[in-house]
């Protein structure tokens, strides 16, 4: 009875797999960003390139389990076989080959998808703050004034500098469907540019586990029109709520589930003062900023001209 039990077990494992991937939305492959675009190009490039080795030796495989099967008689048997150059050619020139062609691509597209690099557009960029706290996402919009939780709006076809840090733990911000994601850290600000091909309502994600509020600590990223987002700019400055010291603090906040939060205006300089607030707790000196390095300038001036003067007057 086992006997016949198990190979229909292992007839339901196509039907399982099959299943399985249903469930997948294929962000990666559908990209509805030029990042996103390049990325997925290069995922399926070096894909095809493994497979140059991977297909023959699965082939192969089952190809000499058949041929040398103990039933077969006409299989040749030669038991002192030890070297074959064509063999040899073949297992060490394939894949030196494929190894250059993925190093030269890897080495070409990491330096093309730099998240640091800007986008080259002839559009002005709009800049976004991103700030991940205990278990949300806060948007700022210093040039237009406003800021969100858990949802981004943008216009399509316009490049998008967005600036991150953490006022918690280590996150990562991620939009699949725009392509590349980074770090947030606290004390520390990181560099994303993504652009949007078309209008489109995306996902965007925590993609580092960050606490008992991982899993609700998710935005909508909205590509619209230049004229719906400036709509949509003029509906928030209306909104009732404004992002003050008071207001963020209560934010900082540990929750979980957050809804989306509209603000009419935000403190000057938050995202700035959010990084600053660690620069204490970091290990080596302290990160002097440029005003404060040009006020020790002059002081170090001032000091030189005095020890100068008091020299010729001796």
């Amino acid at each position: 009875m086992s006997k016949n039990r198990y190979p229909r077990l292992l007839g339901l494992l196509p039907l399982l797999g099959t299943l399985l991937l249903g469930g997948c939305n294929m962000t990666l492959l559908d990209p509805k960003g030029q990042v996103g675009l390049d990325e997925r190009n290069l995922i399926i490039t070096a894909t095809l390139l493994m497979l140059l080795v991977v297909v023959p030796v699965i082939v192969m495989t089952f190809l000499f389990a058949w041929k040398y099967r103990a039933s077969n008689k006409d299989a040749v048997y030669t038991p002192k076989w030890s070297h074959s150059t064509k063999i040899e050619i073949a297992v060490w020139t394939i894949p030196v080959l494929i190894i250059i062609a993925l190093g030269y691509i890897t080495y070409k597209s990491t330096h093309a998808l730099d998240p640091y690099k800007p986008l080259e557009s002839d559009v002005k960029p709009i800049t976004i703050e991103v700030v991940a706290l205990d278990w949300k996402w806060l948007f700022i919009y210093p040039e237009q004034g406003i800021a969100t939780v858990n949802k981004i709006v943008f216009p399509a076809h316009t490049p998008i500098n967005f600036k991150i840090t953490s006022d918690a733990v280590m996150n990562s911000f991620f939009i699949p469907a725009l392509g590349g994601q980074i770090y947030a850290m606290a004390g520390m600000q990181t560099k994303l540019h993504l652009i949007a091909n078309e209008n489109a309502e995306m996902d965007g994600i925590s993609a580092n586990y960050s606490g008992a509020g991982f899993t609700g600590m998710k935005f909508k990223a909205i590509a619209t029109s230049q004229e719906d987002f400036d709509a949509w700019v003029s509906e928030v400055k209306k909104a009732p709520k404004q992002l003050e010291q008071a207001e963020y603090a209560a934010l900082a906040k540990q929750s979980q589930n957050n809804p989306v939060e509209l603000y009419s205006s935000v403190t000057p300089n938050l995202f700035q003062t959010i990084v600053d607030k660690y620069e204490g707790m970091k290990p080596g000196p302290k990160v002097k900023h440029e005003k404060e390095e040009k006020e020790v300038a002059a002081t170090q001036g001032m000091d030189m001209n005095s020890h100068s003067a008091a020299g010729a007057e001796e």
